[in-house]
């Protein structure tokens, strides 16, 4: 498959492609003029890479998962992911449900309401970041070079 099949069939763009393709995600294994050509496999590894941002990892913690014998995923890591965002729905239902109080809160004020009060207290925690697992960084910061 040539990348315009590979990016029609996947979805994704023909620059992420290439930007996978550096990262090491991905790999073509030649040309056809100036197109980069991929075996058909590589749409399961998409779908992989996608999976992977979708449960909030990092490209680099999904590069680790690639391997040359194939993907190589750790059962600890994805139990690890799980509880994360188990914490994360928690934290996004308590959010939900305090912003259908405030929306019908019969307070003068908001800030003279407790549970929006706890509301804030939630969202000014959600702003700090966990640490990125490989780089012991703020998730989501870029590093300097």
């Amino acid at each position: 498959m040539d990348i315009a099949e590979v990016s029609k069939a996947s979805g994704v763009p023909a620059s992420t492609l290439r930007y996978y393709e550096e990262k090491g995600l991905i790999q073509s294994y030649g040309r056809s003029g100036l197109r980069r050509l991929f075996h058909s496999d590589v749409l399961r590894s998409l779908a992989l890479i996608s999976l992977g941002r979708s449960a909030g990892f990092s490209l680099d913690e999904i590069a680790e998962m690639f391997t040359p014998k194939g993907p190589q995923i750790n059962r600890e890591v994805l139990l690890e992911k799980a509880n994360e965002l188990d914490r994360k729905i928690k934290e996004l239902t308590s959010m939900r449900n305090g912003l259908r109080h405030a929306a019908v809160c019969s307070a003068p004020s908001h800030f003279e309401c407790p549970k929006f009060l706890r509301l804030l207290k939630i969202s000014g925690k959600s702003r700090h970041r966990p640490l990125n697992k490989l780089t012991k960084k703020p998730a989501g910061k870029k590093q300097k070079t």
